[in-house]
């Protein structure tokens, strides 16, 4: 039993990942042992590969109208982005290994707790929503930089080169951009600093602002139940006709859709709380690559110092997208050959993947005393650290530290470890990973690394490397990985005996060990254990501890 006397065991689970919709076809690919990653071509035809998540979020719908007014299905599905989304449905498959377990997270009020988070946020709804924003600006200049909005610029247009010249100077009037030509490559750099310059010279411009603002200066009046809603449709139909009157095009601002705001970190978090009806706090922690173990972390902690009985911890990352792919391939992380990238291998880089992981965890005492089952090991020792070193190098002494704490927290020596899986990224550090993790943990462990599987979620991989390792560990064995002796470079091939390859592996022992080193050098530690067959039988726990 961990040191101050309450044990954590997993209630409920929930995946969303590549080629894999729930828990049991994820367990189904793992027993495969192939890669789940697929062809990008996210920016045209490309040699990049990714984890696209398979996910229907109309399989929730009849979850979601069994509970609520027939418009919510609908509302979610219009705001949600994918990022929410995930976190939703791995959230509801997560309530389904233990009947009433939804009522007792209700029932149990602040004493359910969640901590759900993102390692992007949803850039594919940021993007969608920023290059609307744009295209919309874009008109709305050009609308206003017309001449015949704009006296000065036709003023200019028709004068003679010396007067423009004069007007450049005296003015800082920019460089023309039909003069440069669209073949330039400053180009679309002139067409913005052009579009600037003028639009703040249209007299028009002015005269629509200054009715605008007459219009929205109208105030709610004394009764602010019943006025607001009459105040809102007088402003939207006087806006309307103004714009009638001028023939502007939709204004910048109004082109920003909400749905940017539905979509910030803390949502998911949010609406796990708001679709559970739990009333406890839901906040996002965000720590890149490891945090899922920082959720977890925290979630144990709430548990272990009383102030919960239960935790809904997870993460959840949008698909993948071009601005994704980019950013991890301009900080050199991520394979670009077309072929899978596997840790141990050619060192090329990681493939990004998308998806959600969604954990229940409790009190054990507790929810067995409800007579409800665990899945998975038994977590005992969770343990999150920093570098505070390098944004994106890990250190030898971080991971080193937050190893030992772990052990420390679950009060497990090294040599008690049967199995640990590395975050290994298919990058030059898993050789540091790897002397890291043997420098505390006995050479014989078995070592496990599966993002040349379902890829790189930025935040959303602990939880899946976790969740592997429970559902195989459980059972006394470790799913294959798809790597082969002859891949493994010189210099690591005399550990290549601790290494999980093609074929299932069983084994005997009892404590498992995981680490995440996230962006930023944040670093997250988890040790589990198997139960005890009479454990899981549910008998008194009291007779161990």
């Amino acid at each position: 039993m961990s040191g101050n006397g309450k044990r954590i065991g997993i209630f409920g689970w929930g995946i969303v990942a590549p080629k894999s919709p729930d828990v049991a076809s994820f367990e189904k690919n793992l027993i495969s042992g192939e890669t789940w990653l697929e062809p990008f071509n996210g920016f045209g035809p490309d040699n990049f590969l990714v984890g696209n998540p398979e996910f229907d979020f109309h399989a929730y719908k009849e979850w979601i109208d069994q509970r609520f007014e027939p418009r919510k299905y609908a509302q979610l599905d219009a705001k949600m982005g994918n990022m929410v989304k995930y976190s939703i449905g791995a959230f509801i498959q997560s309530l389904g290994q233990n009947p009433g377990i939804e009522e007792t997270l209700q029932e149990l009020g602040a004493q359910t707790h969640i901590y759900v988070g993102t390692g992007l946020g949803d850039l594919a709804t940021n993007f969608r929503i920023g290059r609307d924003y744009f295209r919309a600006q874009r008109r709305w200049k050009r609308f206003w930089c017309q001449e015949e909005h704009n006296p000065l610029l036709a003023e200019f247009r028709a004068a003679g080169t010396a007067d423009q010249d004069r007007l450049r100077r005296e003015m800082g009037v920019p460089d023309d951009p039909v003069e440069l030509g669209k073949q330039d490559e400053r180009y679309e750099e002139a067409v913005d600093e052009w579009l600037d310059f003028w639009v703040r010279e249209s007299p028009s411009l002015q005269d629509y602002l200054r009715s605008l603002r007459e219009i929205e200066s109208e105030g709610i009046g004394e009764d602010i139940d019943k006025g607001k809603g009459s105040v809102i449709r007088r402003k939207a139909s006087a806006r309307r006709k103004l714009n009638a009157e001028y023939g502007c095009p939709l204004e910048p601002w109004n082109a920003v859709e909400a749905n940017l705001l539905w979509n910030i970190p803390n949502i998911p978090a949010a609406q796990i709380s708001m679709l559970g009806r739990i009333a406890g706090p839901a906040v996002a922690p965000i720590a890149a690559c490891s945090g899922f173990g920082t959720a977890l972390k925290f979630g144990v902690s709430a548990i272990r110092s009383g102030e919960a009985k239960a935790a809904i911890i997870g993460m959840t990352d949008p698909e993948p997208h071009p601005l994704t792919v980019g950013s991890f391939f301009a900080a050199r992380v991520v394979s670009q050959d077309g072929q899978v990238s596997k840790p141990f291998t050619g060192m090329r880089g990681t493939h990004v993947s998308g998806g959600a992981c969604i954990w229940i965890i409790g009190d054990v005492d507790y929810f067995r005393g409800l007579g409800m089952k665990t899945v998975g090991l038994e977590v005992l020792g969770v343990a999150i650290n920093s570098d505070a070193d390098h944004i994106i190098t890990p250190s030898q002494q971080g991971p080193r530290a937050v190893i030992q704490q772990s052990l420390d927290a679950a009060g497990v020596e090294p040599e008690e470890v049967t199995t640990w899986d590395m975050h290994a990224t298919a990058t030059p550090g898993d050789w540091t990973e790897l002397q890291n993790i043997l420098s505390v943990v006995p050479g014989v462990t078995r070592l496990t690394a599966r993002k040349g599987s379902f890829g790189h979620g930025m935040s959303v991989c602990g939880g899946w490397e976790l969740t592997a390792q429970h559902l195989g560990f459980a059972q006394g064995i470790l799913h294959p990985v798809d790597l082969e002796e002859d891949e493994i470079p010189p210099q690591i091939r005399p550990h290549h005996e601790a290494l999980v390859r093609h074929e299932t592996l069983e084994l005997e022992g009892r404590v498992a060990g995981k680490l995440n080193m996230g962006v930023g050098g944040v670093n997250a530690c988890v040790i589990s254990r198997l139960w005890e067959s009479d454990e899981l039988a549910g008998k008194d726990l009291e007779e161990e501890s």
